[in-house]
């Protein structure tokens, strides 16, 4: 299982630092929540995007882009040009299936396409598109802010979906976001998640490499 390390609640002013430790921890992916202040009530879009630029220039972890906005093309070409792994858009964002279909489209211009979905919204409805995506993000929160509970709830949508998955023949990867921490890390993995994105958990531990392996442990 891989752990995206999100950098939602990284202060400014420790930045750098902060992702030094986290690469030296040995994190899969940079997290970066992109909200437009739209979408979701939070406008990160700005210090995402200078969180991304430091990052291009300091490490080789691939950056995993989660845009919480309206007009996803506008932030595919923003974030674009950091060259990331993945760029995931809300198919709660788009206005019917031929915009869905037009943006994955657009995404794989660029990079790989992710699909997220809210807690709220039902697993099922994103099941045709996954031949031609690379992962479903699974909201365990409301999308919005950092340090919220996950919602049990969502854990039974991840085991609907691996199921649907690994019965179809289909490689599309599973993440999960929002209130990951050490003690139900285990029961997300067994739900079949292959990535883990975490936030104040690992932000706020004093052993980064500590808690990533924890967290990679299961």
């Amino acid at each position: 299982m891989d752990i995206s390390a999100s950098i939602l609640s990284v202060k400014e002013e420790e930045a750098i630092h902060t992702f030094y430790r986290l690469e030296l921890a040995h994190i899969d992916y940079f997290h970066i929540d992109v909200m437009d202040g739209k979408f979701v009530k939070n406008n990160t879009a700005e210090i995402m995007k200078i969180y991304s630029d430091n990052l291009k220039n300091i490490t080789n972890i691939p950056l995993d882009v989660h845009l919480m906005v309206q007009d996803v093309k506008r932030y595919v070409d923003i974030f674009s040009s950091n060259e990331p792994k993945c760029i995931t858009f809300h198919l709660e964002a788009a206005k019917g299936k031929q915009e869905v279909l037009d943006l994955i489209n657009y995404i794989k211009q660029y990079s790989k396409v992710g699909i997220s979905i809210k807690p709220n919204t039902n697993v099922e409805d994103v099941y045709e598109y996954l031949p031609l995506i690379h992962n479903v993000l699974v909201m365990t929160v409301e999308p919005g802010k950092g340090g919220q509970a996950l919602i049990p709830e969502t854990i039974e949508k991840i085991k609907t979906l691996k199921k649907y998955i690994e019965e179809n023949n289909l490689d599309t990867e599973i993440e999960a976001d929002g209130g990951i921490g050490l003690d139900n890390i285990k029961e997300l993995k067994e739900a079949g998640i292959d990535i883990a994105v975490v936030g104040t958990t690992l932000i706020n531990a004093k052993d980064y490499k500590y808690t990533v392996n924890k967290l990679r442990e299961g």
